[in-house]
């Protein structure tokens, strides 16, 4: 039997984390239960899919503030689970030292900018979590059907990024 070849120095190692591993299994399926009560005959994968890029967006908008990233109207199911196990979400936000609030805006095709998209997928990859790149889709895009109808903007739209308040004392 061969030995495996080791890379040669120098050669950078990518480090990629699973976004599943941000939360327990009990949390995890908790959350991706929502998401599976929220829309009706979605594959427990695509729920589970989603709610990874869910998770890797908000620990990725957590450690970036200010850059406005967005979600994907697909991406934002997931978030908008989280977000109701409050627990877990500001367990979630903790760990990162930043809250990722959350104001909902009624899509609108005008405001969609693929560019915006195109950043937050390249700063979730930059973190080291791997994209579901199907769930990043236009809002046009009827490929993986949910109930959110959010679309979020840029800079100054409805993703604001705040420190955790420090303790008094």
């Amino acid at each position: 039997m061969s030995q495996p070849v080791p890379d040669p120095p120098g050669t950078p190692i990518p480090v990629l984390t699973s976004p599943r591993a941000l939360l327990s299994d009990a949390e995890f399926n908790a959350v991706r239960m929502t998401i599976l009560s929220n829309n009706y005959g979605m594959e427990p994968d695509i729920a589970g899919a989603i709610l990874e890029d869910a998770l890797a967006f908000v620990a990725t908008a957590a450690n970036n503030p200010g850059i406005g990233l967005v979600p994907s109207r697909v991406v934002d199911e997931g978030w908008h689970a989280l977000i109701l196990h409050t627990g877990i979400y500001y367990g979630l936000c903790s760990r990162f030292g930043n809250f990722v609030h959350h104001i909902p805006e009624q899509p609108d095709p005008g405001r969609f900018d693929q560019g915006v998209i195109d950043r937050t997928i390249a700063h979730i990859e930059a973190a080291g979590y791997p994209v579901h790149r199907n769930l990043w889709r236009g809002p046009e895009d009827s490929t993986v059907p949910v109930a959110a109808q959010c679309q979020h903007g840029d800079q100054g739209g409805p993703i604001v990024t705040r420190p955790r308040p420090k303790p008094k004392g």
